[in-house]
């Protein structure tokens, strides 16, 4: 039974990863109906300009009707939320499929992980940018 289930499971490592490639992947092994976990969520990168990325989240958060969150896993997340149609059965289904964590759980230490970042310094990573939207 335990088989299957690691068969079924995949742990991501999100350190150094470009946010939206990660996003897309997961989005689409969810839709796979694989059980997604990404660890470390917190170290993902976002590419683009520093400037118009925090302006961008920013204006999104401004509207108080569309809730967007500030916590890095929870942005994630919601990036991933984005690249699915939740509302629909089977995106809805692949959603509650993907778990993300801020750091890696006891759990998730021995278990094999998918390392999908490369080294880049000059990018901003979702902890950099939680912390300037508080």
């Amino acid at each position: 039974m335990e088989k299957t289930e690691e068969k079924n499971q995949i742990v991501i490592d999100a350190e150094n990863a470009i946010l939206g490639r990660l996003a897309s992947f997961s989005a689409k092994q969810a839709l796979l109906g694989k059980k997604v976990i990404i660890v470390n969520s917190e170290k993902a990168v976002v590419s683009g300009n520093r400037k118009s990325i925090i302006q961008g989240y920013l204006e999104k958060r401004k509207f108080k009707k569309v809730k967007y969150p500030s916590m890095p896993e929870q942005i994630l997340k919601r990036t991933i939320r984005g690249m699915l149609s939740y509302k629909m059965g089977r995106g809805e289904e692949a959603f509650k499929r993907i778990r993300c964590y801020k750091g890696v759980p006891k759990e998730f230490e021995n278990e094999k992980k998918i390392k999908s970042g490369r080294e880049n310094k000059d990018l901003m990573s979702l902890e950099e940018l939680s912390k300037m939207l508080k």
